[in-house]
C-alpha cells in the first residue's frame, strides 16, 4: 500500500500542465512539421477513451498537410478536454503520432482526520465524485474549498493534504488527508491614532475579543473577518453617535501569528473633528402638510454633539408619523451642511412629495394548510382602508402572537398608483400538533408525570383542542379544552373547558381536595387592546379524607358543596409581545360572582397589571402587582375558595407558605384568606444565544394575605384552652436569582430565594427546582 501511494504521490508530481512535442519548440519543430501531407493518424495509449474520440479532438486530419500551427492547436485542444494527464505528438514519415496519457478515473473520495466538520458537510462541498475524471488542478481547488470551510469556522491553521492510492483498470482513490488544527484566535488587538478613545473603550465595542482562558464557553475570541466588518461597522457608529462626523477606518490588518494559532488585528482610524447640532429645519414638500407639525418627532437638538443615531430615529419617528398620515412611501432625506470653523452641522429633513395611499390589497404568502382567512382576520386593514403604518406593525404582532408561523414579515408595497399600495403577508409555518409524554419534578408536586395531546391550528382554522394530565405524588389533574377563536366568523372567542382536580399533599394540607366542573367561555374586543371575557363555571368540590389533627376549621368545612359562578374579565394589553415581551404593559380586572344556584356564594374580585422595560439589549426589566378581594355574600367563604399566597406567586415560602394559620397543637394549618396584595421586580438577561434559550433572573418579591374571616375560640377561664390562631395583615418580602433553560429535555427553572421579611409562624421554602422532559 505504502509503494502505491508513493507511485500515486509521483504522479500527482508529475502530471503537469506541460506537454511534450517529439520534437521541441523553434526552427527544428518548424521544419518537423513542414512539409508532406498526413497519410495516417495513428493514436496510441488510450485504454478507457475510444481513438475515434481523441481524433476528434484534433484540429488536422488525414489528407491535411501537415502544419506546426495546427499541430500545436491540436495539442491544446486535447489539454483542454481534461481527459489526459500528458499528451505526445510526433511525426513518422507520413504518420502523425499521437500518443496520450489517461487521467486517472475517481473510484472513491474519502476524508481522514475530520472531527469538528462533518464528512457529509465535506462532501457536499467538494466538486470531485466517484467516476469522475482525476486532475491535479480540480483537487487543489477541493482542497481551497476544505481549506475554507474551516477558515469560517475559525481554524486558519488547517491542512489538507490530497493523497491517491493506484488501483487497476487507470482508476485510483482519492484521500484528503486533514489536520484540523486549534481555533485560531485572536492574541492582540491594537488601534492607532486614537486619541479621543483608548483602546480597552474601543475593545468593549467590539464583539471580536481577545483570546482569553475565562472565555472557553464563547467564541467571540475566535478570528472571523465577518465578526470583524461588524466590529468595524460598531466603532464607526460609536464616533458618530459622539459627534465625530468625519470619522474613517483607514485600514484594518490581521497579521497570522508564525505558528499560525493566533492573529493580530491592528485597526488605523482618522477620528476627526468633532462637531456639534447646528440649524434645524424641516421642509415639506407635500401640499397642506406643515412640517414644523412634525418637530416634536425630531430628537436631535440644537447645541447638543452629533449624534447619527439621533438623527435616523428622528427619520424612523418622521416615517411613522407620515404613514399614520396615509403618506406610506414618502422619502424622508437629511441633508447635512458642515461648518467646519463653527464646529456645526445643519441638518434639514427634506420630505419628498408623496400622495395619500389607501390599501388596494392585502396578500397572504406561505400558508399552505392555514386558512387565509385565519391570517387576514388579525389584519387591523382591509382593502380600501387608509394606510397606517402603525396598524401594519400591530398586524405584523398579532400574527406572530398566533404562534402557529416560524416567520412573519407584514411588508407594504406600491400599488397599481402612486396613491394605492399593496400589503404582502409573508409567513413561514411551523408545527402547531402537540404529543407530549413527560416526567420532572418540582417542589410543589414532587415527582410527576403528565401527557398531552394538543392541535393549536385545528385543520387550520385556528381553533385549539386539548386534552392533558398530569399525575404526581402530591395531585392529579384532568383537562380537556376546545377554543373557537372567530366564532361564526365574529371575533368572539368562545369555548369549554372539562376538568377535575384531585389534590392530596399531607406535607402541606391536612385533607383531600377534588374539584370538578365545566367551564364555559366567550371573550370579544372592546377596542384594538381591549378585550372582555365572560365565562360560566359550574363544580363539583369536595374536601374529604380530613386529617383528626387538622384544624377544626378545616374539619368543619367538611363535605361537599357546588359552585355556580359567572366571572367578566376585563384586559387591556399594551404589549409588544403575548409570547415574550420586551416592553409594554398589561392591566386585568377580574370579578367572579359565585351564586348562580350551587351552595356557595361569594363575589372575588382581582386587579393585575404589569409593565415590561427593555432596559439594555435584551435585558428586560418587569414590575408585576395583583391585589384581590373576596366579598361575603351571606355565608362564611370555605377554605377551597379562599386566597392562598407562596410558592410561584411569593418566592421564598411554600406554596400557601404565608398568612392566616391555625397553629394549635402544633396543627400549623395554612387556612387562606380573602384579600391579598403581592408585587415581583425582576430582571431576566440571556446568557449565550437565543438558539441556547438561558436565562438569568434576579427578582426581589414582596405580599401579604389576612382576613380569613374566621373566628377563633377564645376560653376566658382558661388560656391553655384557646385557638392558638394568627391572622395579620403583614408584609413578606424576599429576593432571589434564577436560571431557567429551555434545554432539549424540556424546561428547566432554578430560583434561589431568601427571605427579608417573614413572621415566626411562616413555612419558607428557599429553593424551588422544576424540570421535565419532552419526547
Amino acid at each position: 500500500m505504502v509503494s502505491r501511494v508513493a507511485a500515486a504521490c509521483l504522479l500527482i508530481g508529475s502530471t503537469t500542465a506541460t506537454s511534450v512535442l517529439a520534437l521541441t519548440a523553434g526552427a527544428f519543430a518548424q521544419e518537423a512539421f513542414s512539409g508532406g501531407t498526413v497519410r495516417e493518424i495513428r493514436i496510441e495509449g488510450t485504454q478507457r477513451i475510444e481513438a475515434a474520440t481523441v481524433r476528434s479532438y484534433l484540429t488536422v486530419q488525414t489528407g491535411d498537410p501537415f502544419n506546426a500551427e495546427r499541430i500545436d492547436e491540436s495539442l491544446k485542444s486535447l489539454f483542454a478536454t481534461g481527459l489526459f494527464a500528458d499528451v505526445t505528438l510526433r511525426r513518422e514519415g507520413g504518420t502523425l503520432v499521437v500518443n496520450v496519457v489517461e487521467n486517472p478515473i475517481i473510484n472513491r473520495v474519502a476524508f481522514e482526520g475530520n472531527r469538528r466538520v462533518k464528512t457529509d458537510d465535506l462532501v457536499a462541498e467538494v466538486q470531485l465524485r466517484p467516476r469522475v475524471v482525476y486532475t491535479r488542478t480540480r483537487v487543489q481547488n477541493d482542497v481551497q474549498r476544505i481549506l475554507e470551510i474551516y477558515r469560517r469556522s475559525g481554524r486558519f491553521a488547517a491542512r489538507v493534504e490530497p493523497k491517491i492510492v493506484q488501483l487497476e483498470q487507470n482508476r485510483v482513490d482519492l484521500i484528503f488527508e486533514i489536520d484540523e488544527g486549534p481555533l485560531t484566535g485572536v492574541q492582540r488587538i491594537n488601534f492607532i491614532n486614537n486619541n479621543i478613545f483608548d483602546d480597552t473603550d474601543l475593545r468593549d465595542i467590539m464583539l471580536t475579543k481577545e483570546s482569553r482562558w475565562w472565555r472557553f464557553l464563547s467564541s467571540n475570541d475566535t478570528y472571523d473577518p465577518d465578526r470583524l466588518n461588524y466590529d468595524r461597522e460598531q466603532i464607526r457608529r460609536h464616533y458618530l453617535r459622539n459627534g465625530y462626523a468625519d470619522f474613517r477606518v483607514l485600514s484594518m490588518v490581521a497579521e497570522l501569528t508564525p505558528d499560525r494559532e493566533d492573529f493580530f488585528i491592528t485597526m488605523t482610524v482618522d477620528e476627526g473633528k468633532r462637531y456639534k447640532f447646528g440649524e434645524i429645519k424641516i421642509q415639506s414638500d407635500i401640499k397642506d402638510l406643515d412640517g414644523e407639525l412634525l418637530r416634536p418627532f425630531i430628537l436631535a437638538q440644537t447645541g447638543d454633539w452629533y449624534d447619527a443615531d439621533r438623527v435616523e430615529s428622528s427619520i424612523n419617528l418622521l416615517s411613522d408619523a407620515l404613514g399614520d398620515l396615509q403618506y406610506a412611501f414618502v422619502e424622508v432625506d437629511p441633508l447635512l451642511q458642515r461648518n467646519e470653523e463653527e464646529g456645526t452641522i445643519d441638518l434639514l429633513f427634506e420630505i419628498n412629495q408623496s400622495p395619500r395611499v389607501f390599501v388596494e390589497r392585502i396578500d397572504i404568502n406561505g400558508n399552505v394548510r392555514t386558512l387565509d382567512r385565519v391570517i387576514r382576520r388579525e389584519m387591523l386593514l382591509a382593502e380600501g382602508d387608509p394606510f397606517s403604518i402603525t396598524r401594519v406593525r400591530r398586524s405584523e404582532q398579532r400574527i406572530k402572537d398566533l404562534g402557529f408561523f416560524e416567520e412573519v414579515t407584514v411588508e407594504p408595497k406600491e400599488g397599481s398608483t402612486p396613491d394605492q399600495s399593496v400589503i404582502t403577508v409573508e409567513v413561514s409555518e411551523q408545527p402547531t400538533g402537540e404529543i407530549q409524554l413527560g416526567a420532572g419534578y418540582s417542589t410543589t408536586d414532587g415527582a410527576l408525570v403528565d401527557f398531552s395531546i394538543r392541535e393549536r391550528n385545528l385543520l387550520g382554522r385556528g381553533q385549539d383542542l386539548r386534552f392533558s394530565t398530569m399525575l404526581s405524588t402530591r395531585s392529579q389533574e384532568f383537562d380537556v379544552s376546545f377554543t373557537e377563536p372567530y366564532f361564526m366568523e365574529r371575533d368572539l372567542a368562545v369555548g369549554v373547558d372539562l376538568f377535575r382536580v384531585v389534590r392530596d399533599d399531607r406535607d402541606t394540607i391536612t385533607y383531600d381536595l377534588e374539584s370538578t366542573g365545566i367551564v364555559l367561555r366567550a371573550g370579544y374586543p372592546l377596542s384594538d387592546r381591549l378585550r372582555q371575557r365572560f365565562q360560566y363555571t359550574l363544580s363539583q368540590n369536595s374536601i374529604e379524607n380530613v386529617s383528626i389533627y387538622a384544624s377544626r376549621f378545616i374539619r368543619d368545612q367538611a363535605g361537599t358543596t357546588t359552585t355556580s359562578s359567572i366571572e367578566q374579565l376585563l384586559f387591556y394589553d399594551a404589549r409588544n409581545s403575548r409570547l415574550r415581551p420586551t416592553d409594554g404593559y398589561f392591566i386585568s380586572l377580574s370579578n367572579e360572582f359565585a351564586g348562580l344556584g350551587g351552595s356557595v356564594r361569594y363575589l372575588r374580585n382581582r386587579l393585575s397589571a404589569a409593565n415590561y422595560w427593555n432596559v439594555y439589549s435584551d435585558w428586560v426589566l418587569s414590575l408585576t402587582g395583583e391585589v384581590g378581594y373576596i366579598l361575603e355574600l351571606g355565608k362564611d367563604i370555605r377554605i377551597n375558595d379562599r386566597f392562598f399566597l407562596g410558592g410561584d406567586t411569593l418566592r421564598g415560602f411554600e406554596p400557601g407558605g404565608v398568612g392566616p394559620r391555625d397553629l394549635t397543637n402544633g396543627n400549623d394549618d395554612a387556612l387562606g384568606g380573602k384579600r391579598f396584595a403581592r408585587t415581583s421586580l425582576e430582571m431576566t438577561v440571556p446568557l449565550g444565544s437565543d438558539e441556547m434559550g438561558v436565562l438569568a433572573h434576579a427578582f426581589a418579591d414582596a405580599g401579604t394575605l389576612g382576613d380569613s374571616g374566621l373566628k377563633p375560640y377564645v376560653d376566658p377561664t382558661d388560656p391553655t384552652k384557646s385557638d392558638v390562631f394568627r391572622d395579620e395583615d403583614a408584609l413578606r418580602a424576599s429576593i432571589g436569582v434564577g436560571l431557567s433553560w429551555k434545554s432539549p429535555f424540556g424546561p428547566i427553572r432554578i430560583d434561589l430565594a431568601m427571605p427579608l421579611v417573614k413572621e415566626d409562624y411562616d413555612r419558607t421554602e428557599q429553593f424551588r427546582f422544576s424540570f421535565g422532559t419532552r419526547f
